[in-house]
Formats: structure tokens, sequence, C-alpha cells
């Protein structure tokens, strides 16, 4: 007679080398992401003027690269693209930064992928210095000036 075998749960977990999420408070957010910055980025973005901004490439492809948004611009894998992010899982026209009354604000133009800011999902998002931004593979740090 054949003995009976537990019933085997056959569900198991990948690890997909997910990060963890960045904490909410901006302060701390803030200080995590300058602690990833070169020095020479850190003097870069003490000379910023008032009303630019400037998204630096942190993690993905590009790292180091460095874009500086005075009024606003685009963003996507098109060559016209003020932020051109070379890259199949960036969408032609991505993105779109720009500045109302002195805030820059993200907004997702319809992209596939998507625009996250701080690990969230948005379409339309006010951003502040420390914010982290990702666009397909490309993890980019936001900082205002001053």
């Amino acid at each position: 007679m054949a003995t009976a075998q537990p019933e085997r749960d056959l569900t198991s977990t990948l690890h997909l080398g997910l990060r963890q999420v960045v904490e909410n408070s901006p302060q701390l957010r803030l200080s995590k992401n300058l602690e990833l910055l070169s020095d020479d980025d850190k003097k870069t973005l003490d000379a910023l003027a008032p009303k630019t901004a400037m998204l630096i490439v942190h993690r993905g492809s590009g790292k180091g690269s460095r874009f500086l948004i005075a009024n606003g611009g685009s963003i996507g894998r098109s060559n016209d693209s003020d932020v051109f992010l070379d890259d199949v899982t960036v969408s032609r026209q991505h993105a779109r930064i720009s500045l109302v009354e002195g805030v820059y604000f993200l907004d997702d133009a319809g992209s596939l992928n998507g625009t996250y800011v701080n690990n969230l999902s948005v379409t339309h998002s006010p951003l502040t210095t420390g914010d982290e931004i990702q666009i397909g593979k490309f993890h980019m740090l936001y900082f205002g000036g001053k």
C-alpha cells in the first residue's frame, strides 16, 4: 500500500534584486542621495542658478551623466529630447519637466513603461530636491537650484 505524500507548496519567491524603498522623509532621502554623488557633482550643484535644476544619472546606463534643466524640457529616446535617454525601455517622448510658478513638475507623456518618482508611479508630480526619478533603466536624482 502506497503511503500518502504530504502536499507540497509549489509556490516560490523570486528575489529580483529590488532595492529597499527610500524612506519618505525628504531630509533623509536627500542626505542618502547626496552620499551617492561625487565631489565634482556636489560642486556643480552648489553652482546651480535659481530657477534651474539638474538631473544626475546615479544608476543604470549613462551613470554620471548630468542634464541641466532651465524652464523645463522633454525626456525621451528621441534625439530631439532635452534629456536624451538612449534605451528601448524609454519611450521616444517619455516625459516632460515644466516650471510652473517656481516649481518644477514631472509629467508622464503616456509612456509604455511609466514614470516613477521615489518608487511611486506618477503621471503628474511636483519635484523636490533629492527626489529619485526612474525612467526605464535610468535612475536619476533631481536637484533644484537655490
